[in-house]
């Protein structure tokens, strides 16, 4: 069958982007690795489905996959999910309500090409990271391959370990991030985090993304570095994240509120391809 898609970038975070509203298609492990591929396929770091919800008051709901199988969520693609359905006309609203695994997100559109995203409450109790732990500290000891690091664990619907380093560049983010992503506390494998402090409002972050390695940029992984800084009273909202693929911007005032996301999203090409 011929599907329709479009190639989207956040900070050089990657997307095949997919209408499932208006074109019958349905997501099998095969088609998502086979899409991922960026020598026999379009190439993304992760696939992002447009669907219709069912749940009143929602607007879309916005599924994730990557060549792992499905993801709970994906701030990056988020605002890419937000400016594709305004710009392709299937929504008219500058702010919609989007259904995704990890709960109900808020994407608005701005100015000068930038989106602001609702990412909901971080949750930090370690059953529901899931992060196997007695306690719920902000800075938490984890032995990885014989060497002790400290880590802050927080969910942003999907799991984070967020490490403080000296320098992001000499960060040991190849070797060390597949250890930390598969490691047993992390039951559901986890997204690792070297976070460089610049200042109060400003830190350099790479992270090395569960199921697809190290990526230009992370959104949720902004958002957790961003709050584990602050809850180790590193930083102060609002907080300037430089990646290797641009910068976003995060505000977060304390616990029980949501965190704040503000960034890019560009379309990059539309296209036709042929999958079995």
């Amino acid at each position: 069958m011929k599907l329709r898609f479009t190639k989207m970038q956040g900070l050089g975070n990657d997307f095949v982007v997919i209408d499932a509203i208006r074109q019958a298609f349905e997501i099998t492990p095969e088609r998502a690795r086979f899409l991922a591929d960026r020598r026999f396929g379009v190439g993304c770091d992760q696939i992002l489905i447009v669907e219709a919800s069912s749940t009143p008051g929602v607007d879309f709901r916005y599924r994730i996959f990557n060549i792992d199988g499905e993801v709970e969520q994906c701030g990056n693609g988020a605002r890419c999910f937000a400016r594709y359905v305004r710009d392709q006309g299937l929504t008219d609203k500058d702010e919609i309500r989007v259904e995704t695994l990890a709960g109900i997100i808020s994407p608005r559109l701005g100015e000068n090409g930038l989106v602001t995203v609702n990412m909901g409450v971080p949750i930090f109790e370690p059953a529901r990271i899931p992060f196997i732990s007695d306690t719920d500290a902000p800075a938490q000891a984890l032995d990885v391959a014989g060497t002790e690091v400290t880590i802050g664990a927080v969910s942003m619907g999907n799991p984070h370990a967020v490490q403080v380093v000296a320098d992001t560049e000499a960060a040991p983010v190849l070797s060390q991030g597949p250890l930390i992503e598969r490691h047993a506390r992390f039951p559901a494998r986890v997204n690792a985090g070297f976070m460089q402090i610049i200042g109060r409002h400003e830190i350099n972050l790479r992270v090395y993304e569960r199921g697809a390695g190290e990526t230009l940029a992370c959104g949720t992984g902004a958002c957790a570095a961003v709050v584990s800084g602050i809850r180790r009273e590193l930083l102060d909202s609002p907080v300037q994240v430089h990646t290797h693929g641009g910068d976003l911007t995060i505000g977060w005032d304390g616990p029980g509120t949501p965190v704040m996301m503000t960034g890019p999203a560009v379309t990059v090409f539309e296209g036709e391809i042929e999958i079995a």
